[in-house]
């Protein structure tokens, strides 16, 4: 991979991250055609720290707030039963119990199943699956539920609902954005109040992913055995990339959803289904990379 296709493939990674279009997907696909391979498991994840220090920033406030009040209850600010540990009083401290909740679900499947993420669950043909089939479900879900709920009425039960839909994104193509607004349109919250979420609850997933596969792509290089990772030049090129224009679709994403509703992702990723579709029958895209068969 060179710098300009580092580049490329950051500005991809910032485009679709925050989307329900699966950026992991659009990273498969384009590095596969712009390098002849798939850039790979531990690149993607680096590379979604970019986009995950933009939510950081943009979201500052917020998350200051919620950690503030957090920390205040677990210890007894708002009093010392294990009810009021729990942000029974305080709705900023409950929000970062949910997103602790809702994260339980990513980091159980990311561990119990990495080895299949990083590669059976990479075939093109499954990624073409659930593109078509979440972008049917979100169009659905989305033009039949009701926008009545906010942040402020989630509950455990709802939170661990939120992280089932997050949890989902492991498969390239579902999308983490999609999955978790998805998952919330069908609870009943506005698209607003459902992005919201989606951002709060990667914080710890990604970052947490994008640690561990930086520690793991460390050693891997140490050793001789660093596979499809593509260097560390252009995966830092890349971060940087994603966080810079990131920040910046953030802002209109939140625009974006606070008027229109999320049909025309859900017919982008029926679309996109289709052309990679014709794209592997073709012989175009390989199904696996042969990278990972060997």
């Amino acid at each position: 991979m060179n710098m300009l296709q580092a580049i490329v493939l950051g500005l991809v990674q910032a485009l679709t991250e925050y989307l329900p279009v699966s950026s992991s997907a659009h990273i498969r696909i384009i590095g596969d055609l712009m390098i002849g391979q798939d850039p790979g498991a531990a690149f993607t994840a680096i590379i979604q720290l970019g986009t995950e220090l933009a939510v950081l920033l943009y979201f500052r406030h917020d998350i200051i707030r919620i950690l503030g009040a957090w920390f205040a209850c677990l210890f007894g600010k708002y009093g010392t039963t294990w009810k009021e540990r729990l942000g029974a009083r305080n709705k900023d401290a409950a929000l970062g119990w949910y997103i602790i909740v809702g994260t339980l679900p990513i980091v159980i499947a990311g561990l119990l199943f990495k080895h299949a993420i990083e590669t059976t669950l990479r075939n093109l043909w499954i990624t073409v699956a659930v593109l078509f089939a979440f972008g049917i479900l979100l169009w659905i879900v989305d033009a039949r539920s009701v926008q009545k709920k906010t942040i402020e009425q989630m509950n455990v039960r709802e939170a661990l609902l939120f992280g089932i839909g997050q949890m989902l994104a492991l498969i390239p193509g579902v999308s983490r954005s999609g999955g978790t607004i998805t998952f919330g349109r069908a609870m009943g919250y506005t698209r607003e109040a459902a992005v919201r979420v989606s951002f709060l609850m990667a914080i710890p997933a990604v970052f947490g992913a994008g640690i561990l596969e930086a520690v793991s792509a460390v050693k891997d290089v140490a050793s001789g055995q660093a596979g499809m990772f593509p260097g560390w030049g252009p995966t830092i090129i890349a971060a940087i990339i994603s966080f810079i224009v990131g920040y910046v679709v953030i802002i209109g994403f939140l625009r974006f959803v606070s008027t229109f509703s999320y049909k025309a992702f859900a017919v982008y990723r029926i679309g996109l289904a289709v052309v990679v579709a014709l794209l592997l029958i073709t012989g175009v895209l390989p199904a696996i990379d042969p990278a990972m068969v060997g």
